[in-house]
């Protein structure tokens, strides 16, 4: 049966990637036209909005977000989720729909066509240099004062054990103080079940529900450096008694 299952999640993730594929093919001459200029970025991220919907539910994924109120129209947010899939990117688009910008790993720059987004709109970085960490933050700081929102993985990459968690890193968290704003934790329950981290007949793979909490925001006025690290451990603690919570379920 375990077999069988693994046989039926690699055909659909071909099917998946088929679709995925075909659909930005289609949709590529227009995100090149919005792409051209910043000021038009937000009807290329308006159209990564309907990309993403139209596209999950052409796979079978359908959303299930809680506390969308906590989303104040305007409000530029350093937003931290915890990260368990390669679903994730386009789960974000559906959960929060105000324009932002995410950091991602450099890899993301080198796929050919997806890569625009990474030239353009988004932010890449080089995990084992210290030098590009800098500059992706220096850039993510840049959104912010531009009113934009950043999404940043606190766990850096992908953990082998999902849903446990990695450790965070500070880099979310010192920028969520220097600029003074509010950090928005998101927990992603079941990503890793519709698309876990395996080869193509391998793992957990198919339709399902992607669940998702969007916390309480968490004001960052008048922190300064020494709350750096309760600051993350605050997020990590709310996403992790999340994700121990559902499992208990």
């Amino acid at each position: 049966m375990k077999k069988l299952k693994e046989i039926l999640g690699g055909l659909w993730k071909i099917y998946a990637f088929i679709c995925f594929t075909i659909f930005l093919l289609l949709l590529y001459p227009f995100y090149l036209l919005f792409l051209l200029k910043e000021k038009h970025f937000n009807k290329g991220f308006n159209l990564l909005l309907v990309h993403t919907w139209v596209l999950m539910h052409l796979v079978g994924i359908f959303m299930q977000v809680k506390n969308k109120h906590y989303i104040k129209k305007g409000q530029a947010y350093v937003i931290t989720p915890n990260h368990s899939s390669y679903l994730d990117i386009v789960i974000l688009y559906q959960t929060f729909t105000q324009y932002f910008v995410f950091m991602g790993k450099k890899e993301l720059a080198h796929v050919p066509v997806f890569n625009i987004f990474f030239k353009k709109m988004n932010i890449t970085v080089d995990r084992k240099s210290n030098m590009s960490g800098k500059r992706a933050m220096d850039r993510c700081a840049e959104e912010l004062d531009k009113g934009h929102s950043v999404v940043v993985f606190p766990e850096g990459t992908i953990s082998r054990n999902v849903p446990e968690l990695l450790p965070f890193k500070n880099g979310a968290f010192k920028l969520a103080i220097e600029k003074q704003l509010p950090v928005i934790p998101i927990t992603f329950f079941t990503n890793y079940k519709i698309l876990e981290m395996a080869g193509l007949f391998s793992g957990k793979a198919g339709p399902g529900l992607a669940k998702a909490v969007i916390h309480e925001p968490i004001p960052t006025i008048g922190m300064t450096e020494k709350d750096l690290v309760p600051l993350r451990d605050k997020v990590f603690t709310i996403i992790n008694n999340e994700l121990l919570a559902y499992e208990r379920r």
